[in-house]
């Protein structure tokens, strides 16, 4: 006689999961908000190393020149 039941276990932990609450669909705005902090802050990333790139270029220009 086996001492743990494993089907008993695997149904009790799919039963949590299934159970658990979707806190995406709860709280759209709080997503819609990080979506748009994580888009700008990207852009300015962007922004920020497209000026290091063009800095560095000017750099490179003059002292070939």
């Amino acid at each position: 006689m086996p001492a743990i039941n494993k089907s008993i276990v695997a149904r009790d932990t799919f039963g949590h999961i299934v159970r658990r609450e979707n806190w995406a669909r709860q709280e759209a705005g709080v997503v819609v908000v990080f979506c748009i902090v994580f888009v700008v802050a990207c852009g300015l990333i962007g922004l920020w190393i497209s000026k290091c790139l063009a800095k560095r270029k000017a750099q490179k220009a003059t002292v070939h020149a």
